[in-house]
Formats: C-alpha cells, sequence, structure tokens
C-alpha cells in the first residue's frame, strides 16, 4: 500500500469538544483524499478518544494515560505517522482542508524548505505573537526584556504579508517534510512544555534545511486552551529556556541566563509598581 501525501497528527490534552471542531473543518476531506489523521488523547479525561472514535471513526487514536506534555504526546503521533509530509497541529487550531494543502503544496515549491507555519490568527482574525521568532540567544533576550520594560513593543512584525525564513516557527501548526524528520530525529521528549519547537527547527536548520514563516496562509488558533494554570506555565516555561541552554550553548551562557532572569524579574516588579 502506498504511503499517505499528508499524516495530521492532532494533539489533544481535554479538549474534547475543541478536538471534534478542529476535526470537522479537515478531517472529511482529508480522509477522502487519502491522508492519514491522527489524534493522541495525551491522558485526557474528557473522554476524547472515545468521542473522536465514534465521531470520526477512519481516524487513528492513539492514548496516553497520562499527559507526558507537548512534545512526547507528538511523539506517539510521529511514530504512527506514514505521509511524506506531518502536520503538527494543536486542538485549537481551526484550519480547512484546502488551507492545510496550500502549506503542504509550499514544501513541494520549495525543496529546501524543512518546516514551515502558517500565519497565527485569533478568533477574530488579528496576527497572533510569536507565531514565529529567533533564537533565545543572550543578547536577544536581553533586546526583549529591554523592550517590554520600556513599553517599545516586540522586536518582531507579526503583521508582514510575505513569507520569511526564520530561526523557528511554533508547534501549533508546523508543517514537515519526513525526510527532514528521519534527518534529524523526533522532538525532545525533556522539553514538557515550551522551546521543544525552538529546539527542533534548530537542529533542522543545523542540517542545512530551511525553516520559514509563511504568512500568505492562515490558520485560526484559540489558544491556551490546554496550557497549565500561569504559575505553572512560568515555571514550565523557564525549565524549558534553561534546558535549550544548557543543550545548545557553553556554560557561561546558562550560568548568566539565570541570573539575567532573576534582574529581570526584580526589574519587572518594579515597571509593574511604577
Amino acid at each position: 500500500m502506498a504511503s499517505p501525501p499528508v499524516s495530521v497528527i492532532v494533539l489533544s490534552y481535554n479538549t474534547r469538544d475543541l478536538t471534534l471542531t478542529c476535526l470537522e473543518h479537515f478531517a472529511p476531506e482529508a480522509l477522502a483524499a487519502g491522508w492519514q489523521v491522527i489524534v493522541v488523547d495525551n491522558g485526557s479525561q474528557d473522554e476524547t478518544a472515545s468521542a473522536v472514535n465514534q465521531k470520526f471513526p477512519q481516524v487513528e487514536v492513539v492514548r496516553s494515560e497520562e499527559n507526558r506534555g507537548f512534545a512526547a504526546g507528538n511523539n506517539l503521533g510521529l511514530a504512527q505517522a506514514q505521509g511524506e509530509v506531518i502536520l503538527l497541529m494543536n486542538s485549537d487550531v481551526l484550519a480547512s482542508f484546502g488551507v492545510l494543502s496550500a502549506l503542504t503544496a509550499f514544501l513541494d515549491t520549495n525543496p529546501q524548505v524543512g518546516a514551515l507555519s502558517p500565519r497565527l490568527c485569533t478568533h477574530e482574525g488579528a496576527p497572533q505573537a510569536f507565531a514565529y521568532g529567533s533564537d533565545p540567544t543572550l543578547g536577544y533576550l536581553l533586546r526583549r526584556g529591554l523592550h517590554r520594560l520600556l513599553g517599545r513593543g516586540p522586536l518582531h512584525d507579526w503583521t508582514i504579508e510575505t513569507p520569511i525564513e526564520v530561526d523557528w516557527v511554533s508547534g501549533a501548526c508546523l508543517c514537515v517534510r519526513r525526510e527532514t524528520l528521519e534527518q534529524v530525529g523526533l522532538l525532545d521528549e525533556r522539553f514538557f512544555l515550551y522551546f521543544e519547537d525552538n529546539d527542533w527547527c534548530l537542529r533542522m536548520r543545523q542540517a542545512g534545511w530551511k525553516v520559514m514563516y509563511v504568512p500568505t496562509v492562515a490558520v485560526i488558533h484559540l489558544g491556551g486552551r490546554s496550557e497549565p494554570e500561569r504559575r505553572a506555565a512560568g515555571r514550565h516555561y523557564r525549565e524549558s529556556l534553561r534546558h535549550f541552554y544548557q543543550k545548545h550553548y557553553a556554560p557561561p551562557a546558562t550560568w548568566l541566563l539565570s541570573a539575567a532572569l532573576g534582574v529581570y524579574d526584580v526589574l519587572l516588579r518594579l515597571s509593574r509598581r511604577a
């Protein structure tokens, strides 16, 4: 049997209704076109798996007994994916089959591109922040922190209209070719949440592939529906950032990062009081 042209992996954690809505937007046409559609139920307690099986019997469901995080959850789907192109999608992403087809077509016409992401939009249609970015070097983090403290806005232009080459794109809706995946390997499961997409894209670039942000194709990303509460999210963010530094940068950079985070916290509290 020939491999499917595309495998779509939808990662869900306690988002049964969103997952069903996500699938309704693209799955019927995708399955009819011979695509493989996989839902990874990442330890949900809301009967996501049974609901998907009942409404979309052709969709493959992979169930984990516990929430293993973004990277490990998606890796369960990647291990089962057979497509020449693989699409990672959060369950809170809404995209039609036509939109997803446009993403895969961009890879077909740009053989040097290993991974790409569409424009992420809010439900109201506004471009969403942090759809792409630069590697979190000390210099970059310093500039970003200063911009925030001084109220100068973001370093990146989320409203751009033409595709650009970037350091990383968001894993919320990420399209990758199988050749690239086979060369760089799966997502690093030591990242529970945050920076796993940065790490994956960096490894792709190190292997000679380009990473692109393609705002000519847009999806709706509702955002935050599966994330932990704010304090836990902040903890995961910092733990992942430190792991990224330990993995990719020299020890002095990791030490400086810890010191800089402490100083930044103090300055941020002072600015909020002011």
